[in-house]
C-alpha cells in the first residue's frame, strides 16, 4: 500500500472571524492511498488555533508509512487504525487524514458508498447551517444574503457583548432564518454568559455552542440548569473518551473529524453520546469537499450538521456531497462519494 501526501492551503470566500482570531486561509495536507488499484483520499485540515501545522502532519504521515505500507489487508480497521493512533500523540487531524483515505479505499474496493456500508438511508441527511463569522455589519449582511438557501445559519459569537448583539441584530435586520449560536469558549462569565443567552432566546436561536471555556464543566453545569436553550459542546468534545463526563453539563455534541481522529471514532462517539441520551451534530473546519463528504456519510445518524467548510472556501480540489436548498445531498458514489476535479 502506498502512501502520498502534499500540503494545500485552503483560500477562504471571506475572512473567517472568531472568538480570538481571524483568518483567511487553511493550511491543509491532501493524503492519498494507493493499493490494488484503487486511490483513497483524505485530507486534514489544520486551522492554527489546534496546533497541527503542515510540518506536523508531514511528519507523522512520514511516520505512519512504514505502518501504511506494512498493511496486508485494508480491511482491518480496527487494528490498522488503533495501531496509527499509537504512533505519536495529538495529531488528530493527520490520523484523520489517514482514516479518511482508508474508508475511501475499502469503499471503493467493495463498490459502495459507507452511508450504504453503515445502513443509513441518504434521504435522511439533516439540513446542514452555513457559518458567518464575526465582521463588520456590512460583509455580515452580504454573508447573511449569500446564506438565503440555508435553512439554519450558525453565528461566531463570544469576542465580547457589543459585538455579540451586533452580529445578531445584523442577521435579524435581513432574515428571520432560526440562528444556532457558536462562543467558540468566548464567555467567561457564567452570570453574563445566562443573560445573553436569554437575550438570544427571544431572537430565533435554536442552541448555544460551547458557551464556556472548555475546562469549566462545573460553571457550564450551572448554566445549563439555568439555560433556556440547549448547550451543546465542541472544545470540550474531542475525542471519544470525553464523552461520558458530559452528561449533565452539555445537552449535545458537536463531532468534528478532526478533532476526534476520522470516521471509526466518530461512528463510535455518536452510538455512545445517543445512549446516553445527548442530542448529536456533524461538524466540521473549513475543509474540501473530501473531508466534508467523509463526514457527511455519517450525516443521516445526526440530529444537526453543520457541514458547509467546502463552499466557504474558493478553490476545491474535489467534487463529493453537495448543498440542495440547504440539505445535504449524498452522491451515490463508492467509498467516501468524492472525485477529483
Amino acid at each position: 500500500m502506498d502512501l502520498r501526501f502534499s500540503p494545500y492551503t485552503l483560500e477562504l470566500r471571506h475572512a473567517f472571524g472568531i472568538a480570538t482570531n481571524s483568518r483567511t486561509s487553511t493550511p491543509a495536507m491532501l493524503v492519498e492511498i494507493e493499493h490494488d488499484g484503487i486511490n483513497g483520499f483524505g485530507e486534514a485540515s489544520m486551522p492554527p488555533y489546534l496546533g497541527e501545522t503542515q510540518e506536523t502532519a508531514a511528519a507523522f504521515l512520514a511516520k505512519a508509512d512504514a505502518s501504511i505500507r506494512g498493511i496486508s489487508d485494508p480491511f482491518q480497521l480496527e487494528e490498522i487504525l488503533p495501531a496509527i493512533d499509537t504512533l505519536a500523540p495529538g495529531n488528530t487531524a493527520a490520523k484523520a487524514a489517514l482514516d479518511i483515505a482508508l474508508h475511501d479505499w475499502v469503499g471503493k474496493k467493495l463498490g459502495a458508498p459507507w452511508f450504504r456500508l453503515w445502513g443509513l438511508d441518504p434521504k435522511k441527511t439533516p439540513v446542514t447551517s452555513f457559518t458567518i463569522g464575526i465582521d463588520v455589519p456590512d460583509v455580515v449582511r452580504q454573508k447573511t444574503r449569500e446564506a438565503a438557501i440555508y435553512k439554519i445559519i450558525k453565528v461566531k459569537l463570544g469576542r465580547d457583548q457589543p459585538t455579540d448583539e451586533m452580529m445578531i441584530e445584523t442577521i435579524r435586520s435581513v432574515t428571520d432564518t432560526p440562528i444556532t449560536v457558536d462562543a467558540n469558549q468566548g464567555w467567561t462569565n457564567r452570570d453574563e454568559a445566562l443573560r445573553m443567552i436569554e437575550w438570544l432566546a427571544v431572537r430565533g436561536v435554536v442552541f448555544i455552542e460551547q458557551p464556556m471555556p472548555k475546562a469549566r464543566l462545573d460553571d457550564t453545569a450551572w448554566l445549563r440548569e439555568r439555560s433556556p436553550l440547549p448547550l451543546i459542546a465542541d472544545e470540550s468534545c474531542q475525542r471519544l473518551g470525553d464523552i461520558a463526563a458530559l452528561r449533565g453539563v452539555f445537552d449535545g455534541i458537536n463531532i468534528k473529524l478532526m478533532k476526534c481522529t476520522g470516521l471509526r471514532e466518530a461512528h463510535k462517539m455518536i452510538t455512545l453520546a445517543r445512549a446516553l441520551g445527548l442530542k448529536t451534530m456533524l461538524g466540521c473546519m473549513t475543509e474540501t469537499s473530501c473531508a466534508i463528504s467523509a463526514a457527511a456519510q455519517l450525516s443521516p445518524l445526526v440530529d444537526w450538521a453543520d457541514l458547509d467548510g467546502a463552499v466557504l472556501i474558493k478553490n476545491d480540489p474535489f467534487d463529493g456531497a453537495t448543498i440542495v436548498d440547504g440539505k445535504i445531498l449524498l452522491p451515490d458514489r463508492a467509498g467516501i462519494g468524492v472525485r477529483k476535479r
